[in-house]
Formats: C-alpha cells, structure tokens, sequence
C-alpha cells in the first residue's frame, strides 16, 4: 500500500514537472514571439523614423525652394513695379508737354480766329455799308430796262431813296418807278424776308398819305433783293408782289408770267 501510494505521489509529481516544463516552453514560446514582435516594432518604428526625417527634409527643400521662388517673385514685382511708376512719370511729364501744348495751340488759334473774326467784321461792315447803296447803285439804274422788257411800258420819272417827311414823321422809300397812270413802289433788301412783308404793305397802304400827287395812279408792289428763294418768290406771288432779283440779264422779274393781271 505504502509502495502503491509512494507510486502514485511519484506519478502525481511527474505529472505536474510535465506540466511546468510544458508552461515553461510555452512562456519562452511567447517570450521569444513577443521578443520577435519587438524587434518587428523597433524596425518599424525605426523605418517611421527615416521616413519621417526624409519627409521633413524633403518639405524643408521644398519650403526653401518656395521661399527662393517667392523671394523671386518679390524682386521681379518690384522691378515691374517700379518700371510701371517710370512708365507712368513719364507719361504724365509726356502729357504734361502735350496739354502745355495743345493749350498753346489753343491760345494762338483764339488769337489768330479773333483777328480772323474783327477782319471778318469790318469786311461785314463795309459790306453793309455798300448793300446800303443796292437801291440807288443796282435796282434804280435797272429799273426802267426791266419794266419796258417785261411789261413794255416807260418810265417817266425815277426815284431813289426817297424820305419824306411830314408833322414830325417820316417815311423812306427805296426806289419809286412812274410809268403813265402805274406807281411801281420797289422794297428792295439785300436779303429778303417773310417779316418784311407785313412792313411793306402798310408802306403801300399809306403811299398816296405822303405822295397825295399820285393819287389816282395804280400802285404796283415790288420786292427786290440780288437773289430772291423760291418761298419768298412764293410769298410775294400770293400777296400779289412782283419780285425782282438779280439774273442772267440784269434784273429780271421772277414771276412776272403769274401777275399779268397786276400790271393790265
């Protein structure tokens, strides 16, 4: 029984030397895999390390040449910069002459067109001064051609510019033409126009007032100028005026031909 028990003690004790060397293989199994993982780790982390330091080298190249380009570009804008503010003095100085110019130019154009202008009107005045004279210098002297030409009648007595006067008023009329039992009354003007005709009648409405000794006579209107437009000529056709103008043969009648009536 003893030998029986000391067996079993001894099997028992076996048993668990089986096991502890089992759990011992195992913990030195996971010890040398933890160990390997280690190492795995350490390798890992060492190649994170150089990667990591390649990145930042690579970055600081990277940021150095960033900074170079934008170094670069600093220098390149300032000198484009300052070329622009050259550019744009220069201009101004530039346009600075041309306005300094153009007022020049100006000046001596206001100048030369005010002389131009007072040439202008004393030439003007002159002018004025000699169409003055139209009634007596061109319409009186041709008178009595165009009437004998166009109507066939003589003139007996002529007269130019003739004022009369009368209890302190007074009444001019340019050039009077007798012809038998007709008074040709002529309103001549360089220029004639339509408020000139309002005038004009209430001249031929007082006529016999200041010449009462052709009283008795037919008056015939006329309207003169060197040229007459066709609205005046219309006008004067309408208030039974003959109109007289300047033409290929001295004076001529321009609408004689639809007041045969006026002059029967």
């Amino acid at each position: 029984m003893e030998a029986h028990a000391l067996a079993q003690k001894v099997e028992n004790h076996e048993n668990r030397i089986s096991k502890l060397e089992k759990l011992a293989e195992i913990l030195i199994e996971k010890s040398i895999q933890l160990h390997q993982e280690m190492q795995e780790f350490k390798k890992e982390m060492q190649e994170f390390k150089e990667e990591m330091r390649a990145w930042r080298e690579r970055s600081e190249k990277e940021m150095k040449a960033f900074k170079e380009e934008m170094r670069a570009w600093r220098e390149q804008s300032e000198k484009e910069m300052q070329a622009f503010k050259e550019e744009m003095r220069a201009w101004r100085e530039r346009s600075e002459k041309e306005r300094q110019a153009f007022k020049e130019e100006m000046r001596a154009w206001r100048e030369k067109t005010d002389k131009e202008m007072a040439q202008f009107r004393k030439q003007w005045g002159e002018l004025a001064n000699r169409l003055g004279t139209l009634a007596e210098d061109i319409v009186a002297p041709g008178l009595p051609h165009a009437i004998k030409k166009y109507f066939g009648l003589p003139v007996e007595k002529l007269f130019a510019r003739v004022d009369v006067r009368k209890n302190g008023k007074g009444r001019e009329y340019d050039v009077i033409a007798v012809s038998g039992d007709k008074i040709f009354v002529v309103d001549v003007k360089s220029q004639y126009r339509t408020e000139y005709f309002k005038r004009f009648k209430k001249m031929l409405e007082e006529f016999f007032d200041w010449f009462p000794e052709f009283k008795g006579k037919k008056i015939i209107p006329v309207i003169a100028s060197f040229n007459l437009s066709p609205e005046i000529i219309k006008q004067a056709t309408k208030r039974k005026c003959l109109a007289l103008q300047m033409g290929g043969e001295y004076l001529e009648f321009v609408n004689a031909d639809k007041l045969k009536d006026l002059y029967k």
